[in-house]
């Protein structure tokens, strides 16, 4: 597996797949008011990748569904259940998220993915803490993929 860290908009970027880290999904998507990556996409890219993941109900905590993209350009949205029911991320939820859109990924037959930092928006997770997590889960896994770490600059929203 090809890992770069990039800085930058996980939106712009040329990466077949994108992760957003959502919640459980134990409540309507439009209830939540949708923050950082995902209030990008859903500006972005509409509101069908919502509609259709609710469709799959709750999803365990480090689980990964897989949706279209709406009007973005990438072939599908890989979100993952980043925090629990107390909207916390944790090292095991983070590490989860990352293991199964890896695996979702692959299933896919995609080539190439670009992650936020889960669990660090509203999961309140420390950003350092994250991105050695998932840097290190990364390295534990066997892929055929890019993979794009995207990190944005604090105090910048996330997708512009």
């Amino acid at each position: 597996m090809n890992v770069q860290i990039v800085e930058g908009d996980l939106l712009e970027q040329s990466v077949d797949v994108i992760v957003n880290a959502w919640n459980r999904n134990v409540l309507p998507w439009w209830l939540l008011l949708p923050q950082g990556v995902s209030k990008a996409i859903r500006k972005r890219g509409g509101t069908a990748p919502f509609k259709e993941l609710r469709r799959h109900g709750p999803i365990p905590l480090g689980g990964a569904v897989l949706t279209s993209a709406g009007r973005l350009p990438f072939r599908a949205i890989i979100h993952v259940a980043g925090i629990n029911l107390f909207w916390l991320a944790s090292a095991r939820s983070i590490r989860l998220s990352v293991r199964n859109a890896v695996t979702l990924a692959v299933q896919h037959g995609f080539r190439s993915i670009a992650f936020p930092l889960i669990g660090t928006g509203s999961g309140g997770f420390s950003r350092v803490e994250a991105r050695r997590l998932i840097e290190d889960e990364l390295s534990r896994l066997e892929a055929p993929l890019d993979v794009r770490l995207v990190l944005y600059k604090a105090g910048e929203p996330a997708g512009k």
